[in-house]
């Protein structure tokens, strides 16, 4: 549970004057007057599922004065951007679904890349928010004016004033490269699991995969029927948990279709399912017995003691993200499959020089080493008070207050912001934050405010109590290294608490957390 703040943290804007940015900003100093400008209540930025429900809702609230601008010719978000072969989700369909718009006809009970892409489409459509949604419109900059009271936000076609902006770019879309020794010598292909080359046809090839994340866990049981020899480098082997998949069948979707309140039951049980696994992230005595299971799809499988010491994770199920899959080992014990539990030192032509001395040639290289999760690129891009950027403000720590605002930026909503992920599905997170930004708005107008700002103390003194409650969670002992932990080696990533606690604590904005102008 969070504590709470004792000290009263409103202050009406008579106490606390807003410090005034003249016109030098870079964004300022770019515009000329032939420079298109659109004025707007909100500015969306990002058209996939936090960006779209958003819209929807906003539409529902009877707020109209809104745009979302996509960088993209279609929305979609991390489900438009990864189109890598098995590509699927690792949350159930009906729960991986907005509550207000379930879908019966879901093939499987883990829907795959196309069809949650499909569902996302088909909702905007059928909401109405097309009309709302700029394609190609690519943020660049986002710079708070506190003279005018807006934020300016420049694309690469034109420039929107608008009172809020709202960061619905997701935490899974902007892949991480490994920085690897000659890897510019490489005469093969190379390319990032979130970049699929398709054109690149891998049957009969020699292909390393280095990284063994999510993604991978996915698609290379997909290419090693294809491929010559696959080559899987690994420094740190993942607990991998059965998945409990498989088509449902047209009489399941009828009943869906007939009776919604069946799927509704099966959205419960499963929510429940989760919700008890995210409890336990905060006993890693518990999170062992669980791992129990992990190791017996280990060895049920990998027959080989070679083969299953490489696999071995040596850390707590949990301590990075829990995967599931019925085809990775089986995968594996291939006989076109080397695993090589090392990183790599560097790369000679089409030699990849394993850490651990050895060698091995290759056609292509696939990288599996997934996204950046704490420091995005466009942080860069979003400057609050001070023309000071995210990035140059969190160095590296990112920092807000229920996930939601930060200090520093009035009148900016974050979805995935920091301490906010948990081992659930996204629409649930997605779903909280919508209602309290919702009333944010609400409240704003029924109050005639002009900006709303977190108070730094009370967003100092929650992230204290968020520490706290992680210090203890396998996600910070449980012995590995993941991208829950920030480069600063604080975990800035996870709601430590229910997600029961979270949609309470999101249920309604108090404004006395908040520092407000009329």
């Amino acid at each position: 549970m969070i504590e709470p703040v004792k000290k009263p943290s409103t202050r009406p804007a008579s106490t606390r004057k807003p410090s005034v940015r003249k016109s030098t900003s870079p964004v300022t100093k770019k515009l000329t007057s032939k420079t298109p400008i659109q004025r707007v209540n909100i500015a969306v930025l990002g058209a996939g599922f936090a960006g779209i429900g958003a819209a929807i809702r906003f539409k529902q609230a009877g707020i109209t004065d809104f745009v979302v601008l996509e960088k993209a010719s279609e929305i979609g978000g991390v489900w438009r951007e990864n189109t890598y072969p098995g590509c699927a989700c690792d949350v159930p369909s009906a729960l991986y679904s907005y509550s207000f718009a379930p879908n019966p006809k879901w093939s499987r009970v883990f829907a795959e890349q196309a069809e949650i892409k499909t569902y996302l489409q088909e909702t905007a459509q059928r909401f109405g928010v097309m009309q709302y949604i700029h394609l190609n419109r690519e943020m660049l900059d986002s710079t708070w004016d506190d003279e005018a009271k807006h934020w300016v936000v420049e694309t690469n076609a034109g420039v929107y004033h608008a009172r809020f902006i709202l960061g619905a770019c997701g935490p899974m879309h902007e892949p991480i490269y490994p920085t690897i020794k000659g890897l510019d010598t490489f005469a093969g292909v190379t390319f990032h699991s979130a970049r699929w080359n398709h054109a690149y046809d891998l049957k009969g090839k020699r292909v390393a995969v280095i990284g063994t994340g999510a993604s991978a866990i996915q698609f290379v049981p997909q290419i090693q029927p294809k491929v010559d020899k696959l080559t899987l480098i690994q420094r740190t082997p993942q607990w991998v948990l059965p998945k409990m998949d498989q088509p449902l069948p047209s009489v399941a979707q009828a009943l869906f279709k007939l009776l919604p309140v069946t799927q509704q039951v099966m959205r419960g049980g499963i929510y429940g399912v989760f919700e008890a696994l995210n409890g336990s992230m905060q006993h890693p005595q518990l999170m062992k017995q669980i791992q129990r299971l992990a190791l017996f799809n280990l060895k049920r499988t990998v027959k080989d003691p070679v083969l299953r010491k490489k696999l071995m994770p040596e850390f707590i199920i949990g301590c990075k993200r829990v995967l599931q899959s019925n085809n990775w080992y089986p995968a594996l014990v291939q006989p076109n499959v080397e695993v090589i539990k090392a990183g790599v030192s560097e790369i000679q032509g089409n030699t990849i020089i394993a850490s651990d001395g050895s060698q091995h040639e290759v056609d292509a290289i696939i990288f599996g080493t997934g996204f950046e999760v704490s420091q995005p690129s466009m942080l860069k891009h979003i400057h609050g008070r001070g023309c000071r950027s995210l990035a140059d403000v969190w160095q590296g720590s990112p920092i807000g207050y229920m996930g939601t605002m930060t200090a520093g930026c009035p009148n900016a909503f974050l979805m995935f912001g920091p301490n906010l992920a948990v081992s659930t599905s996204a629409l649930i997170i997605i779903e909280a934050q919508h209602t309290y930004i919702i009333d944010a708005l609400k409240q704003v107008n029924t109050q005639k405010l002009s900006t709303i700002e977190v108070d730094p103390e009370r967003q100092k003194s929650f992230n204290i109590v968020v520490q706290d409650a992680l210090k203890n969670s396998v996600w910070n002992t449980g012995g590995c290294s993941s991208y829950f932990i920030d480069a600063n080696g604080r975990n800035t990533t996870l709601w430590p608490w229910s997600t029961f606690e979270m949609r309470k604590q999101l249920s309604r904005f108090k404004l006395d957390d908040y520092i407000v102008n009329a």
